[in-house]
């Protein structure tokens, strides 16, 4: 990605490094039915509601976000690199388990554990030897085991896509950077709902927290390193 002139001083600050696949794990977020598919719960909704946004989301997610990062997964499992995937739902069908600022959410969209709204979408679906994570809180940090996972895989180089941009792909990637791994945003395999949420959260990401790369960009990274 360019660098904006207000970002050049950041980047004097940004730690070097050097790309090393046997350290890579690709992270996909939250590509459920819930708010990642068109026909999912979400998606009714808006469309029932007769909101202009839900054009531009699923828009993305079907022209870029799916078909990219189906690309960066063949890259991984060509490699049989480590791939994690993250859910966002209830581990409940009522929803208690979930925190205050999640469950009205989780219970509109019935995404829990078992529903269909939970499920990833086929098109996306997990192998049986790659990880599965469920968080019922934004960040997977602060509601999982993924920091004991990752460590425990030697895994310190993340390179994230999935929904949403500026709340669950962001969260989870800027805890990761606090707690040390090289983390890298795949923009074309990031989307939202509105595209001055995705553009500022990719902007700001770039701010210390991490890089931001294209699936071009990361393949041809993670071909050679």
């Amino acid at each position: 990605m360019s660098k904006t002139p207000d970002n050049d001083y950041i980047q004097a600050f940004m730690a070097a490094r050097t790309a090393d696949f046997s350290r890579a794990a690709l992270i996909v977020v939250d590509m459920q039915y819930a708010t990642g598919h068109r026909d999912g719960a979400l998606g009714r909704r808006l469309a029932a509601e007769g909101s202009n946004v839900a054009g531009y989301r699923f828009d993305r997610i079907e022209t870029l976000v799916m078909p990219n990062m189906k690309r960066l997964l063949e890259r991984f499992r060509h490699g049989n690199g480590a791939i994690v995937y993250l859910t966002v739902g209830a581990d409940k069908a009522d929803c208690s388990d979930a925190p205050p600022h999640m469950i009205n959410m989780f219970k509109a969209l019935d995404n829990y554990e078992g529903s269909r709204e939970h499920e990833i979408i086929d098109e996306l679906k997990p192998r049986p030897s790659e990880s599965v994570i469920n968080k019922t809180t934004i960040g997977a940090f602060a509601s999982t085991g993924i920091d004991h996972l990752l460590r425990s895989l030697g895994r310190d180089q993340l390179y994230m896509g999935g929904v949403s941009t500026n709340m669950c792909v962001d969260t989870t990637a800027r805890e990761a950077a606090d707690r040390g791994y090289a983390v890298t945003l795949i923009e074309d395999a990031c989307g939202t709902t509105h595209e001055d949420l995705h553009n500022a959260t990719i902007t700001n990401f770039q701010r210390l927290f991490g890089r931001v790369m294209s699936t071009d960009e990361a393949l041809v990274e993670l071909e050679t390193g």
